[in-house]
């Protein structure tokens, strides 16, 4: 075993025993959680409403390749 994987095993075993400390029933993202997905999920939704409506103001005409651009 290398030394890097031997001292992260070692601070692994560490990180192990704090979290055997927490209660899985009490540690819940809660209120605010949702709140904060709740508010992301919002404004995706209205970024992406815009982000359409933009698009669909869009108008262009293809040119064939052999037709020359005006000045």
């Amino acid at each position: 075993m290398s030394p890097s994987t031997s001292l992260a095993l070692t601070h692994s075993s560490g990180l192990v025993e704090l979290a055997k400390q927490f209660d899985e029933n009490k540690v819940t993202p809660g209120v605010l959680g949702f709140l904060v997905f709740a508010v992301l999920g919002l404004a995706v939704w209205m970024l992406m409403k815009s982000m359409n409506r933009h698009i669909g103001k869009v108008s262009f005409e293809e040119h064939s390749s052999g037709e020359s651009k005006k000045s």
